[in-house]
């Protein structure tokens, strides 16, 4: 029997596999089953409505979607589903990610995406937020989330120390 994927990783183009594949490797890490697909809001809408309708019929519980540029991939999935949707501005060479914040972060009221900051460490933050969202039902999550939170403040206090 196939696993369902509970979280989703969608993103506008294959160049933006190096950065999602952050978010990718954390939720591995944490045992949660994904799924990757490229989708364009702009190239493929009706591939895109298609996902967006479908994916909680799917179990998918969560969708984190990467777009640079107009990156209206979020927006567009979240005005067809649900499901949260949390948002990866992709850098760009022109504005250095900045167009794909604002365009990534300014939806109309009632279509809400959570965005988190522009290229790797979006998508990390992205998967850290979709694990603290599953961990809400989840223990096991929870428990691992508590020990990495942890880690986090070792890793400061030890900086302090070698001084």
């Amino acid at each position: 029997m196939r696993h369902k994927a509970a979280v989703a990783i969608v993103m506008g183009s294959d160049s933006d596999l190096p950065v999602m594949s952050e978010a990718e490797k954390l939720l591995g890490q944490y045992g949660v089953r994904y799924e990757t697909k490229i989708l364009s809001a702009h190239r493929s809408p009706d591939d895109v409505m298609r996902f967006a309708k479908r994916a909680r019929a799917k179990g998918v519980k969560i969708i984190i979607a990467g777009a640079g540029g107009a990156a209206h991939l979020a927006g567009v999935i979240a005005s067809h589903t649900t499901i949260p949707v949390i948002g990866v501005p992709m850098e760009t060479k022109e504005l250095k990610g900045i167009d794909s914040l604002f365009s990534t972060v300014q939806m109309p009221s009632g279509v809400p995406v959570a965005t988190v900051t522009i290229g790797k460490s979006g998508a990390k933050n992205a998967a850290i937020l979709a694990l603290q969202i599953l961990s809400l039902q989840d223990k096991r999550i929870e428990k691992a989330l508590e020990g990495f939170k942890k880690g986090l403040a070792e890793s400061v206090r030890r900086k302090n120390l070698k001084r």
